[in-house]
């Protein structure tokens, strides 16, 4: 049976991707390793990708592929010259960043895209992972993230939504969810906006899965 790691550094990031396994992949065996300290330490040395987070990666990817897994995939795309290290000592592997499935169903697709974000450094960071000459209209749903790490999941989904919502009247004909936490408003901004949403984790699992059949 394939076996696929979800290597995550926020723990937001844990439920959505197992839904979306258990949703479009469920005879897939999942293991979660979740290092929650990541994230907070890369902000707080300010030494940004070092040689010490690097590291940590290859050891987490290491220990990842020692119990037998098939494919890796990062939740947190605030690392990606660690990822992408990971990916060339593991080449005999589907080792994937957390938007890099999501980018490839753009650039296969047309019109303008409408990318939402919950959290503005995102804004920033993503767009030049886009293949150039990808038309993009950003949006920021402010107060999302606050109102999901407060619980209210509905608050959450509901100021997405008005995003993309938002977005539409800007020309845009599909809308892309930036980060993993945010797939579960999918299906409001589907309903908002009448137009095509993309998420990191849909994309994801379809990739794993074509992916590691072909290894």
């Amino acid at each position: 049976m394939t076996r696929i790691a979800l290597i995550h550094a926020l723990s937001h990031s844990v439920a959505p991707i197992n839904d979306a396994f258990a949703r479009d992949w469920p005879e897939v065996q999942r293991m979660n390793l979740l290092d929650d300290s990541l994230s907070a330490d890369l902000a707080r040395n300010g030494k940004g990708l070092d040689d010490t987070m690097h590291e940590r990666f290859q050891r987490l990817a290491q220990y990842a592929v020692d119990t037998g897994a098939q494919g890796i995939l990062f939740t947190c795309s605030a690392f990606g010259p660690c990822i992408e290290a990971v990916a060339r000592r593991h080449a005999g592997i589907a080792v994937l960043k957390p938007n890099e499935a999501m980018v490839e169903e753009v650039a296969q697709g047309q019109g303008r895209l409408g990318l939402i974000a919950t959290f503005a450094p995102t804004l920033a960071s993503m767009p030049p992972e886009f293949p150039d000459g990808t038309a993009l209209e950003l949006a920021l749903a402010e107060g999302a993230l606050d109102a999901l790490n407060a619980g209210d999941t509905q608050r959450h989904d509901t100021l997405i939504a008005a995003q993309a919502a938002a977005l539409r009247e800007r020309g845009c004909t599909r809308i892309a969810l930036a980060q993993f936490s945010m797939a579960r408003a999918r299906a409001a901004c589907e309903a908002a906006s009448g137009l095509p949403v993309l998420t990191t984790v849909d994309s994801a699992v379809r990739a794993l899965r074509r992916r590691t059949a072909s290894h």
